[in-house]
Order: structure tokens, then sequence, then C-alpha cells
């Protein structure tokens, strides 16, 4: 081959480069949206139409369509089977058709408020809350008006929607459901009328949601001094569990939890038996990130010395180095644990708060 043929091969190449570089921009921008070009807006806020066709006549009939499309649009954007959102909004209030107390204002005897009956504690605190805001829970601004409001049924389903995929959908169904309300029979009636929901009576696993819609753990912080404390603790999720180990290879129950709270410049107690009785205890419900729960495990422990420990990351999931076989730290469920013995924050021990003060974090 002659120089002048490979030079001709050269700048044919280069042409062709950049003319892909160019039109590749506008190809994508115009992909057709049934391809894969999109989720409609990119974000938890933007909308239109959610398209699904697996919508049965019980659910035209039974459903009201402001109702409909909001279980559509945030279970294509969450990842959540639209009719399991559904099914929930059916079963706790009849997709907000209820006239019982906490449904449209105030709250249950239980505490729940909203079309989709959230605990306020689990919502974020307060039934309506300024986004953005340093919050925990799982308030949403659905229709995205700048405020999370749990009466709202665009912001409460989708608040739904977020808890239900933290928790398991959309594979492990029934775990999800069982941590939204602590009964199997629940979980039952929610799955039959899902079922009854799509026109072929399915709950096939919906494509892959639009990560803007997962409140990242460590960003949901109520506080920069608690985001503190989870950067460092979630950081070491792979590691190992180590008896007595406090890092940076590998830890124990109490250890990360240490370290974690020493990473933010505080002292608290090295084990776990004299980290239970030095937080404040918190009840059941009322935990928030950077709380810890605490388990009755192993031998020798009981009720007044629990033997194992975990951080409360979010609502209902915990970081934790549980055991020697139990494999590597990672982020894990509590509620469902049967041995909790109780709660409690160290944050609001008299020691700590003269630390913070001393640190001028307060």
């Amino acid at each position: 081959m002659t120089s002048r043929v490979r030079v001709a091969l050269l700048i044919g190449l280069a042409g062709v480069v950049l003319v892909t570089l160019i039109m590749a921009p506008m190809l994508m921008s115009t992909f057709p949206a049934f391809l894969g070009g999109g989720s409609g807006g990119g974000d938890c806020s933007g909308g239109g139409v959610t398209k699904v066709t697996n919508v049965s006549t019980t659910a035209q009939s039974d459903i009201p369509a402001n109702y409909l499309e909001l279980y559509k649009k945030w279970g294509k954007k969450t990842g959540v089977q639209w009719t399991v959102l559904a099914a929930v909004g059916k079963r706790e209030t009849d997709h907000g058709r209820s006239n019982l107390t906490g449904v449209k204002s105030g709250t249950n005897y239980a505490g729940a408020a909203g079309p989709m009956q959230f605990l306020i504690s689990t919502w974020g605190g307060k039934s309506k809350i300024k986004i953005p805001s340093k919050f925990s829970g799982y308030a949403s601004d659905g229709d995205g008006d700048g405020y999370a409001d749990v009466y709202n049924p665009a912001d409460a389903i989708l608040g739904a929607a977020k808890m239900l995929k933290r928790n398991g959908a959309p594979g492990d169904l029934k775990r999800a459901l069982f941590v939204y309300n602590h009964a199997m029979w629940y979980v039952e009636q929610v799955l039959v009328i899902a079922r009854r929901y799509a026109s072929d009576g399915t709950l096939e696993v919906p494509p892959e949601a639009d990560p803007a819609c997962d409140t990242p753990i460590v960003e949901a912080a109520p506080t920069d001094l608690v985001r503190k404390i989870l950067e460092y603790a979630l950081a070491q999720r792979g590691k190992p569990y180590v008896w007595g180990g406090t890092g940076p290879n590998g830890f124990d129950c109490s250890g990360i939890i240490y370290m974690a709270y020493r990473a933010a410049g505080l002292s608290i107690p090295r084990t776990t038996f004299g980290q239970w009785p030095f937080g404040a205890k918190v009840s059941k419900g009322s935990e928030q990130p950077g709380d810890l729960v605490f388990f009755n495990a192993g031998p020798g422990t009981s009720s007044n010395s629990p033997g194992h420990v975990g951080m409360v990351v979010s609502p209902g999931k915990m970081v934790e180095a549980r055991c020697t076989l139990c494999g590597p730290i990672k982020v894990t469920t509590y509620r469902d644990r049967p041995n909790i013995v109780g709660y409690t924050r160290p944050l609001e021990n008299p020691n700590v708060v003269g630390q913070l003060k001393r640190l001028g974090l307060t």
C-alpha cells in the first residue's frame, strides 16, 4: 500500500469519526421513547402520562383516574410494580376515598396519616415538610410544589414506592409489604388485590428504575453530623467481621459503631455492653439514622444485657457486622428480627452533648 493510499484512508476514517461525533448527540436527543430513550423527565417530579398497558378492567373501574396515573408513574420511575402500589392504596384507604380519621387530616389510632397511611415518624417527623430539607424518612415531593405533604396523593404514593423499593420490591414483595405493615394477612391481601389489578394476573418485575427516584441513604441523613457518621460506617461494607476489631481491615458489631462516631469527632463506649446503657432510649418507630438497635443475641446476653448491635441508616435498615460466618459487613433489615431489645440515641447522651458543644456543633 502506497503512502498516498494510507493518507487517503486515514483522512476518510477521520471523517467518519467526526460525523459520528456530531450526529450521535442529535440521534440520542430524538431517540424514540419506546426504544429506551429516556424515562420521561429524568427526575422525580417531571411527568406526562405514563403508558402502562397491563391494566385490568377491575383496576380501571375501581381506581380513580388521578390515582391510577400516579401509581403507574411512580411505579415505573421507582421500579416497583404499579399494581402493588395500587393494592397498598386500596387496602389502606380505598385510594383516599375513606373518611376515617387520618386519611385527609390528623392521624388514626396508630399514628398513621394520608392516603398511603404513613406513620408521621416514618414520613419525616412532620406531615408537611419543605423540600429540600434535612429530614429522616420517606417524605417526598411528587408534584414538584416544593413540599412533601403526607396527605397529598402525589407525594404519598411516591413515598410509598420508595419505601417498598428500599425494603425489597420489586423482587421480594412479601418482605417489602411486611415492613410496610407487620402482618402476613396484610401481605397476602395486598398481593391478591395487585393481581386483580393486572389484566394478565401477574406481578412481573418492571423495567429498571430511574436512579433519581431512589433517595441515597447518606443524603437522607437528618444532619451533617449524622451524615458523617453514616459515611464512615457505610464505607466499611464488604469488610469482614473480626471479633474485637476496630478496623481498618475488619470490625465487630460494636467496633464499627465506635469508630464511626470517632470519625465524627465523638467518643462513645467501645463494646455493646457499654453502648446499650449509654444512649438515650428511643421508642420503636421513632428511631433515626445514627441511632443504635440492640439484639438479645449470643451467649450470656439478655434483654437487660444485649449482645449484638447495629446502626440505623434508614427506616427499617441498619449497617452491621454480624458474625464470623454471617458474611461481610453490609446493610440489612432489622424490623423483621424477632429478638430486638430496643433502640438508643448516643447523640443525646449528656457526655456527647458536651463534646458537641466543645466542637461547636450545637
